[in-house]
């Protein structure tokens, strides 16, 4: 037992986070999933039959808030400026590529590009300045709700950075997810000249 900061969203999803770890819980249910209420217990279960058990021993602070409509999120800097050039040099993904959208929606929030690739397959694309697992398990959620639609399914997963951490690979990969290292100032159309005098 322990202090926790439970949040149950619009989507339907749970979450649980403790005031340590940033802005990643502890655990979590993906929507579709819903929650049953017991006397000193949340049950959250999904379509899988998973269950996510919830002991209440005390309730500090209960508290609602509607957010209203999603305006959007307006990305800045390099990780917006490499999602804008990857979209507009999409075959640096591979040969004959093509781009479906930019921040495709989808009800737990955008994908950053949506593809298809030279079979017409359905690919998800995030894009990351510094790749790392919380990247991964962004697109993974992703994936897994993109491929319950039928008209979009099967989908597959690339995990676009201009570093990716070894352990976010090793994941990705395990997860069937392909990653691919971008190359700013060639996607850009310019060389780099880290290492020139003049």
């Amino acid at each position: 037992m322990a202090q926790r900061l439970l949040m149950v969203k619009a989507d339907g999803s749970v979450l649980v986070h403790s005031d340590g770890g940033s802005y990643k819980p502890l655990n979590w249910m993906s929507p579709p999933c819903w929650l049953i209420e017991e006397p000193g217990m949340w049950v959250v279960q999904n379509k899988a039959g998973e269950k996510l058990i919830i002991t209440l021993d005390e309730v500090l602070h209960e508290f609602k808030h509607e957010l209203g409509v999603d305006p959007g999120l307006v990305k800045d800097g390099v990780e917006a400026h490499l999602q804008e050039l990857l979209a507009e040099h999409v075959t640096t993904l591979g040969e004959g590529w093509k781009l479906v959208r930019r921040e495709f929606p989808t009800a737990i929030g955008p994908v950053d590009l949506m593809c298809r690739d030279s079979e017409g397959v359905s690919v998800a694309v995030e894009i990351k300045r510094r790749g790392e697992i919380d990247g991964v398990e962004q697109l993974t959620r992703y994936l897994e709700l993109l491929n319950r639609d039928p008209l979009l399914a099967p989908v597959k997963g690339v995990f676009a950075a201009q570093q990716i951490k070894p352990q976010a690979k090793v994941l990705a990969e395990d997860r069937g997810i392909r990653c691919v290292t971008l190359d700013y100032d060639a996607l850009r159309g310019t060389e780099s000249d880290e290492f020139r005098l003049f």
